[in-house]
C-alpha cells in the first residue's frame, strides 16, 4: 500500500527540525529572557504553545502562559505575544494579533503569504515545514523546534531531531496498534506533548484517547486502565505509577528520552490505527485545514 501523504510528511520532522534550529539563531522577534509573554495558537498549535510556555517558564526565562487563541484574555498585559498559526487564516488567532495593540506580537506560520503577515509586527515563516494534510505533524513540531532553539540552544533541537530519527526507525509493538484505547500522560512541557498525541489518534483514526498530566492519573483516569489499553507517557512516570498501571493489565509505553521525538513514534501510531480501521489519514472526518470563521 502507498505511504499516506501524512506519512510521507512525518517522516521528514528530523531535518525540518534541524533547519528550524538554524533559523533561530538570525530571527528576530523571539521573546528573550525577562519578557513576560503569552503564547497562542488553535487545535494542535494550543498544545506547541502550551509545551513551549512550560518550557520556557521552566527555564526561568520569565512568566509564560499559553492560551487557546478563542480564549485569549483581553486586556491582560504582556510583554510580547508569539501565535503559532499554519496556515496563516485562522480566525481566532488573528482576532488576538489585531487586537494586541501597542504589544510587540510574533507570529510563526508556514505561509508567508496570508492575512497574518499584516496581523502581526514579526512574522516567521517555517514554509520548509509546511503541509497538504489536513492533520498537523510537521508543522507543528517544527515550530515548536524553532521556539526550543531560540530559548536555549540549536543543540537542543538538534539533539532531538537525532532522537526523532530514532523513533522513526523502532517498529511499533503489536499491542499498541491493536489496543482498543489509548491514555497520554506527560510533565511540565510534556504534558502539551500529551495533549498533541491524544488529538493526533483522535484526528487520523478516530479513535478513544485521552490525555492526563502524570500525577493526576491516579486521581480517577486510572479507573478506565485495563487489558487491551494503552498508558503511554511522555517523559518520566511518577514514582510507583509504574507498578499501579502494570498492575490493572494495561500494556505501558515508557521509552524516556526527548518527549518531542517520542511524539513522532505517536504520530506513526496514529496513521498505523487508522490504516488499520480502512480509515483514510489524510482525510478526517468533519476537519478542515484551516478554521475560517465567518462574520
Amino acid at each position: 500500500m502507498k505511504p499516506s501523504l501524512t506519512h510521507r510528511e512525518l517522516i521528514t520532522q528530523p531535518e525540518s527540525w534541524r533547519r528550524a534550529a538554524r533559523a533561530a539563531s538570525s530571527a528576530t522577534g523571539l521573546p528573550v529572557p525577562g519578557e513576560r509573554v503569552a503564547v497562542t495558537g488553535c487545535g494542535t498549535s494550543w498544545f506547541m504553545a502550551q509545551a513551549y510556555a512550560a518550557l520556557r517558564e521552566t527555564a526561568g526565562q520569565g512568566e509564560t502562559d499559553a492560551f487557546a487563541a478563542s480564549e485569549f484574555p483581553r486586556g491582560r498585559a504582556y510583554d510580547r505575544i508569539v501565535a503559532i498559526t499554519r496556515s496563516g487564516t485562522t480566525t481566532e488567532v488573528l482576532r488576538v494579533l489585531e487586537g494586541a495593540g501597542d504589544t510587540p506580537t510574533l507570529a510563526i506560520t508556514a505561509d508567508g503569504k496570508t492575512p497574518v503577515v499584516d496581523a502581526a509586527a514579526e512574522v516567521a515563516v517555517l514554509d520548509w515545514a509546511d503541509e497538504e494534510s489536513v492533520v498537523q505533524t510537521r508543522f507543528a513540531t517544527t515550530a515548536l523546534a524553532f521556539l526550543r532553539a531560540g530559548a536555549a540552544s540549536g543543540a537542543v533541537a538538534t539533539a532531538a531531531a537525532d532522537e526523532a530519527e530514532r523513533a522513526l526507525s523502532a517498529p511499533l509493538p503489536t499491542a499498541v496498534v491493536e489496543a482498543e484505547q489509548w491514555t497520554f500522560l506527560g510533565a511540565g512541557w510534556a504534558y502539551g506533548l500529551a495533549q498533541e498525541a491524544a488529538l493526533k489518534m483522535r484526528e487520523a483514526a478516530g479513535a478513544w484517547t485521552e490525555a492526563y498530566p502524570a500525577m493526576e492519573y491516579r486521581h480517577g483516569p486510572v479507573a478506565i486502565a485495563g487489558p487491551g489499553r494503552v498508558v503511554w507517557s511522555f517523559g518520566p512516570l511518577p514514582e510507583g505509577l509504574a507498578a499501579e498501571v502494570t498492575a490493572t493489565g494495561a500494556t505501558l509505553v515508557a521509552e524516556g528520552g526527548d518527549p518531542m521525538a517520542d511524539l513522532v513514534r505517536a504520530q506513526r501510531l496514529a496513521v498505523a490505527v487508522a490504516e488499520s480501521r480502512g480509515l483514510n489519514p489524510d482525510a478526517p472526518r468533519h476537519l478542515t485545514r484551516s478554521v475560517v470563521l465567518s462574520g
